[in-house]
């Protein structure tokens, strides 16, 4: 029998190897013992798994230990628990202490090499059958702890049950628990070193978790891997038009319940946004995320889609409506830093594992969150391992990446003598840097295809560089300065603006220098900023022609596009995360026809390779009138490198300008108006020249030989093609 110091050790979860002496042991004389810990049991007794036949009744012990001899075996056998619990249930169980470990020592070693692309398919929980016995196979990464636990809705949470097995040699603790099923609810309970017993500890590795205010992880099997359809690849590469529709999934449109399910999502969003002709829907971060208002962007479950939009099949269907629309589908990823929660991530052995330990390292005051180690090898396998799984087991066609310069720099949001140089002495985060490189190598390699965003908004070097010419990897990068320096332009009162006239037009001195995506995201339109509609001075008329003049420039406008719901209709109020968008201003014709606009101003960009083609490149761009500030007036062509050309003009004063000179490129002489922001199709005053042929004369304009005279509407753009 068992001597009484293990025992007590495991009734008081504190041993240090229960696979030792639980389960079914020989004694060194002949003799098999079998040992069990099953708090709540009043009878237990052992049966051959084939028959059923019982061959012992188990003596009781104090707090559910049972032990017993079994006689008349001299060898190894497969055997069941026959429980009788004292609350009348009963039920014959495999033993969870009579499987071996069943990560191979290859895996092992992959893992803590971080050479294992795919850590997800060993760590977290996974229903698997051992032996004919169905059952979940439970691992996890935890070096300095004691004692890990796995605790559930099938084992009363109770810590003594399932105490697992620890791998040495990387820190890994496993155990197969039998007759766990996809569905049942866990979380990890977890001593310290230092013996003190840790907060419930949700799954790093889940693939599915609770919905707030709960935190438990949910048992889900992991996603068959999945590929981009055809066409995907080409519709993300930097050649082709990309406009992009942001949306916050939990307020776009509510559904039945208190969220919108995926379903729900799939049978309206994927058409209403492909039928504005964009190309791409980004959401706001569908990781688990505990708290609300963080819209994501604070998450704890790197691999669970969100249960507020149902289980992850609910997710691989949405995906699917929106490939089927011709759309491609990406998701905000969020690896720069993770919430403090105690069911998370935070200390989660008893030690700083995920996080760097020292603060000036590890904590984020502006966000209150912590930051990855990025140069410990199991956490860059962490967050290099969450990218490829959502693109390879979802077929999403890229991840935008949140907040990736507070990962660059060290100083990053804070003062001298708040942060740690590098090895160098310098600023730069090198480690992030490595991950980052490391990422995109993988990805390129492993699915591609995809594509990968930066939100990045300093001007360190090459972010959107192949990774061979030292660049960071990134496909494209958002152009925050763009966005800052045309918004404070555009909220100017127009007879202003003539002082302010490089606001707009410096963007060009660095408009190739990244793979840029203009983004007006979900940040402008909160924290007191007001909607677009609201940034607009003058009165009303004013206003709602300021907003289609800016749309009309930023489309016309080399780099890709990306706009926050709600903007596309001219939301009067800036967006609140708890309300749905409110839909009822379509019925008034002023919203109604913004919202034509932005379905007309994709249409164009997209049937005109001038407008895309060469989004990225100096060759696709050529000022005509760069220097008007007197007038507030802008001019440019757009051009694909293979013939075709556009005009873009605008006018930001609320006066009309007739037979303005406007020089033309060489060689094209004929000109049509093809969308004018000031149509009273989109509720302007019908200022322009439509139904025209606009002809060149031999008249010298801003060094260009001929140019034409035409009449530019008030706080308008003005879109041009050859006739």
């Amino acid at each position: 029998m068992l001597d009484q110091d293990q025992r007590q050790a495991l009734l008081g979860a504190r041993h240090r190897d229960p696979f030792a002496v639980l389960g079914l042991h020989a004694d060194g004389r002949g003799q098999w013992w079998l040992r069990a810990l099953l708090p709540g049991a009043s009878r237990v007794a052992v049966q051959l798994a084939a028959s059923g036949q019982t061959l012992v009744e188990l003596s009781a012990g104090e707090g559910g230990w049972f032990e017993g001899r079994i006689p008349r075996r001299r060898k190894r056998f497969d055997y069941r628990l026959a429980v009788q619990w004292q609350d009348g249930s009963a039920g014959v169980h495999a033993d969870a202490y009579a499987y071996g470990a069943l990560i191979s020592d290859e895996e092992l070693r992959a893992l803590r090499s971080g050479e294992h692309l795919r850590p997800y398919q060993v760590l977290g929980a996974h229903p698997l059958q051992v032996a004919e016995v169905d059952g979940v196979r439970f691992a996890v990464w935890a070096p300095n702890a004691r004692r890990v636990s796995v605790v559930g809705s099938f084992n009363g949470w109770d810590g003594r049950r399932h105490p697992m097995r620890l791998r040495h040699d990387a820190g890994i603790w496993e155990i197969f628990i039998p007759h766990v099923a996809a569905g049942d609810l866990y979380k990890y309970e977890i001593v310290g070193a230092d013996g003190q017993l840790l907060p419930l500890k949700a799954d790093p590795y889940a693939f599915a978790a609770q919905l707030r205010p709960d935190t438990a992880s949910r048992v889900s099997g992991l996603p068959e891997p999945r590929t981009l359809p055809a066409g995907r690849a080409e519709a993300n590469q930097r050649l082709a038009p990309i406009s992009i529709y942001e949306v916050h999934a939990p307020s776009w449109r509510h559904g039945a319940g208190a969220f919108p399910s995926w379903d729900e999502l799939a049978a309206t969003l994927p058409a209403y946004a492909a039928d504005l002709g964009f190309t791409h829907i980004e959401l706001l971060p569908v990781s688990e995320y505990p708290f609300d208002g963080s819209w994501g962007y604070q998450p704890l479950g790197m691999y669970a889609p969100s249960s507020r939009f149902g289980d992850p099949d609910g997710l691989v269907r949405f995906v699917e409506a929106c490939h089927a629309r011709g759309l491609g589908l990406l998701l905000d990823w969020v690896p720069a830093h993770f919430p403090a929660d105690a069911h998370g991530l935070a200390q989660f052995d008893g030690s700083a594992l995920y996080e760097y330990a020292d603060p000036r390292e590890g904590f984020h005051r502006d966000w209150n969150t912590l930051i990855y180690n990025f140069g410990r090898t199991e956490v860059a396998s962490f967050l290099g391992g969450s990218a490829l799984y959502w693109l390879e087991s979802f077929a999403v066609d890229g991840l935008r990446v949140d907040a990736v310069a507070s990962m660059l720099y060290r100083d990053y949001s804070r003062q001298a003598g708040e942060w740690i140089p590098n090895q160098h002495g310098g600023r730069e985060n090198l480690e992030a840097i490595a991950l980052l490189r490391n990422l995109h190598v993988q990805l390129g390699t492993e699915c591609p295809g995809s594509i990968t965003l930066a939100e990045e908004s300093t001007a360190f070097p090459q972010v959107t560089a192949p990774t061979y010419a030292g660049g960071l990897g990134f496909h494209f990068k958002w152009n925050m300065g763009w966005m800052n320096d045309t918004l404070r332009y555009i909220a100017e009162d127009p007879v202003h603006r003539r002082w302010h006239h490089d606001k707009l037009s410096f963007g060009l001195v660095y408009a190739f220098s990244e793979n840029f995506v203009l983004p007006i995201s979900h940040d402008e339109v909160v924290h007191g900023k007001g909607s677009m509609l609201a940034k607009m001075p003058g009165d009303e008329w004013q206003r709602f022609a300021n907003l289609r003049a800016y749309y009309g420039f930023m489309w016309g406008h080399p780099g890709k596009k990306l706009l926050f719901m709600g903007q596309e209709f001219a939301q009067p109020q800036e967006w609140n995360h708890d309300q749905a968008l409110p839909w009822h201003l379509l019925e008034d014709p002023r919203h109604a026809q913004v919202q034509r606009l932005i379905g007309d101003l994709n249409r164009l960009y997209r049937a005109q390779p001038a407008l895309h083609r060469l989004d990225c490149e100096a060759a696709g761009f050529q000022w005509l009138i760069a220097d008007d500030s007197a007038l507030s007036v802008y001019a440019w062509a757009r051009l694909d490198g293979a013939g075709a050309v556009v005009i873009v003009v605008c006018n930001f004063t609320p006066v009309p300008r007739h037979d303005y000179r406007l020089p033309l490129p060489e060689g094209l002489h004929h000109w049509r108006e093809v969308l004018n922001t000031d149509s009273a199709h989109y509720g302007g005053s019908d200022c322009g020249n439509a139904g025209q042929v606009l002809a060149a004369e031999p008249v010298a304009s801003h060094g260009r030989s001929h140019s034409l005279s035409l009449s530019l509407p008030p706080l308008a753009t003005l879109f041009l093609l050859p006739a």
